[in-house]
């Protein structure tokens, strides 16, 4: 009977969920354009246990990165690694999504207004997205391998709810950070509030990125419709 009691308690505690949450802060150069800390993400990774598969969160597994007024809304997506996004034209012209993301690269052709094209995304990553005729396009897409994916606010407080209690690395990233930053936690049955993260964007430079052919953009078609 005692040791009944004991499983019980042990599947109670190994159930228990908690919210994680806390502060992103971006360091930026002196004189740098404030950057919004509402774009940066983060998530749990789980160590030592395989990842419930997210079906209580659909949005991470089919999603959309709409094209209007030449640029992507919104400017970042998170999906689990094997959804799909689809990107669907609004504007009175052509656009053509691409990627050359390590990751899984590709390319959506030239479609015009009222077509959506959708890829999936089947490996975690990051994956910068452009389009191939309006150079100043940019949008990123970052494949996880978790569901438990926070909304970071504008002021850049974040919250990743009902996290199970466990072992877990915490990943954040802001494209002005220079890559991911990571720390490991231990989450107790009733949360773990508090966490502080500071990512570096001190050495962010904007500059132009190259087309789907690894060439510079043209200055003619930079804006060509």
């Amino acid at each position: 009977m005692v040791a009944s009691a004991a499983v019980v308690c042990h599947a109670a505690i190994a159930h228990a969920q908690g919210d994680v949450s806390g502060q992103i802060s971006l360091i930026e150069r002196q004189g740098a354009d404030r950057s919004d800390p509402g774009t940066a993400v983060v998530y749990l990774e789980a160590k030592g246990r395989v990842e419930p598969p997210g079906a209580s969160r659909p949005a991470l597994r089919q999603t959309t990165i709409a094209m209007t007024g030449r640029e992507f809304v919104p400017h970042v997506r998170t999906i689990l690694a094997g959804g799909s996004v689809a990107f669907p034209n609004q504007d009175p012209f052509s656009h053509n999504v691409f990627s050359n993301a390590e990751a899984g690269p590709f390319d959506l052709g030239l479609y015009r207004r009222g077509v959506s094209m959708a890829r999936t995304f089947a490996r975690p990553g990051i994956y910068p997205v452009y389009c191939n005729i309006h150079s100043r396009m940019v949008s990123f897409v970052i494949a996880v391998p978790t569901p438990y994916v926070a909304t970071v606010a504008a002021d850049g407080r974040f919250m990743i709810p009902d996290v199970p209690a466990g072992t877990y690395v915490l990943h954040a990233w802001h494209e002005h950070a220079g890559g991911v930053v990571t720390r490991d936690l231990v989450v107790p049955a009733t949360g773990l509030p508090g966490q502080h993260v500071v990512l570096d964007a001190r050495s962010y430079v904007a500059g132009p990125h190259l087309n789907k052919f690894g060439l510079p953009y043209a200055a003619t078609r930079a804006d060509r419709y």
